[in-house]
C-alpha cells in the first residue's frame, strides 16, 4: 500500500499540474495493539487533508469519527465491510476497494463451481470478518451449498484449536479461513488433519507462505481478493516496485492493495484540482465526480492526461489501475474486479487462469 501511494506521489509531484504532495507515514495497527491510537492523533496534530487508509475495516471504524469530525477526506484501498457504506462519515469517506459483498459472492460461487456441497468458515470476530462471512455464506447457499460450522474468534487470540475442532467435526467438503495473520498459526494444525486443495483463502491472508511452511503444505488451496491478474498489469506493478526499491526498501513481495493505493491518492489529487481547494469537505465534494460516477467527464487513464481536461475547464473522468473506480453516493466503488488465486508447491500464489 505505501509503495502505491509512493509512486502516485511521485508522478503527480513530477507531473506539476498545480498540486504537489506531501506524505506524512503512520503505522495503522489492529484492534489488538491499537496503534491508531496514537498515530491519529499525530496525523490531525500535522494538518493533514486526508487519510490513506488504514488497511483493517474494523481498525477504520475504530477512528473514523475522529477523522470526518476533524473535517479530514479519509480513503482506503483495502476496506471492505459492507459496514462502511452506509456509516455516518459526513460524505467524507471513500474506498477504492469493492465491498465484501462482491467477494463474498465470488468466493461462494468459487466454491460451489469447484463441487464442494458444505463448507466451515473460521471467522474472524470483527467487522470485516463477520461481513465477509455472511457475504459468502448468502452466496454459497443460493447456489446449493450448506454452511455446516462457523466458529469465531477474537482480535487478539493466539489458540484456535476449538475453532479447528468444531470446523472439521462436521466432515466439510472445504473450509475458508476468514483471518488475517491469524492463518499462519491455524494452517499447520489444519492440514494435518483436511486436505489443503479443500482450502480457501480471503484478503486478509492471501500471501506469500514460503517462508513460513514446509513445501506443499499449501498445494492447490485458492484464495479471493479485490486486484487483477498481475500479468494484465505487469508493467504498472514493476514500476511500482522499482519506485519503491528506488527509496530505499526492499522489492516487494506481494502487490495485493498497491494499485488501489495508487488510485486512491490520483483521485484526491485530482479531487483537489477539481475543487481548487486542498480541504478535505471540498476535495470530497468532487471525487465522484472525477471517479467518473457523476456520470458525466471526459474518461482519462494517468494523474496527468486527467489533469489537463480540469486545467482546461472540463471534467475528467478517471479510469484507474485498480479498476474504473466510480465512486456512488455512498463513497463505494460501484466497480471491482475479484482475482482467484491458486497456491503452488512453494505455498505462493498465481492467478487463476481458467
Amino acid at each position: 500500500e505505501e509503495a502505491g501511494v509512493a509512486l502516485a506521489i511521485k508522478e503527480i509531484n513530477e507531473a506539476d499540474k498545480g498540486i504537489q504532495i506531501e506524505v506524512e507515514l503512520g503505522d495503522s495497527g489492529d484492534l489488538d495493539n491499537k496503534t491508531y491510537e496514537t498515530t491519529i492523533p499525530r496525523l490531525l496534530a500535522a494538518d493533514v487533508n486526508a487519510i490513506v487508509g488504514a488497511a483493517s475495516s474494523s481498525v477504520s471504524l475504530a477512528f473514523i469519527d475522529q477523522v470526518v469530525g476533524a473535517g479530514v477526506l479519509q480513503i482506503s484501498p483495502a476496506n471492505t465491510s459492507p459496514k462502511l457504506t452506509d456509516y455516518a462519515d459526513e460524505g467524507l469517506y471513500f474506498r477504492t476497494a469493492p465491498s465484501d459483498l462482491l467477494q463474498g459472492e465470488v468466493l461462494g460461487n468459487l466454491m460451489s463451481a469447484d463441487g464442494h456441497e458444505t463448507a466451515a468458515l473460521i471467522v474472524l470476530n470483527d467487522a470485516y470478518g463477520t461481513g465477509l462471512r455472511d457475504a459468502t455464506k448468502a452466496s454459497f447457499e443460493a447456489a446449493g451449498g450448506t454452511i455446516v460450522a462457523e466458529p469465531v474468534f477474537n482480535p487478539g487470540d493466539t489458540n484456535f484449536s476449538s475453532q479447528i475442532s468444531e470446523a472439521l467435526a462436521e466432515s466439510p467438503d472445504a473450509i475458508v479461513l476468514i483471518t488475517f495473520d491469524e492463518a499462519k498459526t491455524i494452517v499447520p494444525a489444519l492440514v494435518s488433519q483436511f486436505p489443503a486443495e479443500n482450502l480457501y483463502f480471503v484478503d486478509g491472508n492471501l500471501a506469500d507462505y514460503s517462508a513460513d511452511f514446509a513445501e506443499g503444505t499449501l498445494e492447490g488451496a485458492k484464495g479471493t481478493a479485490p486486484g487483477l491478474d498481475p500479468d494484465t498489469i505487469m508493467d504498472f506493478l514493476d514500476k511500482m516496485d522499482a519506485n519503491w526499491v528506488a527509496e530505499g526498501n526492499d522489492a516487494l513481495t506481494s502487490y495485493l492493495y498497491g494499485p488501489e493505493s495508487y488510485d486512491a491518492v490520483v483521485l484526491l489529487a485530482l479531487a483537489a484540482l477539481a475543487a481548487g481547494s486542498v480541504e478535505g469537505v471540498d476535495m470530497a465534494a468532487k471525487m465522484q465526480e472525477v471517479s467518473g460516477g457523476s456520470g458525466e467527464g471526459t474518461k482519462c487513464f494517468t494523474f496527468a492526461e486527467c489533469a489537463d481536461i480540469i486545467n482546461d475547464g472540463g471534467i475528467a473522468d478517471y479510469d484507474g489501475i485498480s479498476s474504473p473506480v466510480t465512486f456512488d453516493e455512498k463513497g463505494d466503488p460501484t466497480q471491482g474486479n475479484i482475482l482467484v488465486s491458486i497456491y503452488g508447491k512453494d505455498n505462493k500464489i498465481t492467478a487463476v487462469k481458467e
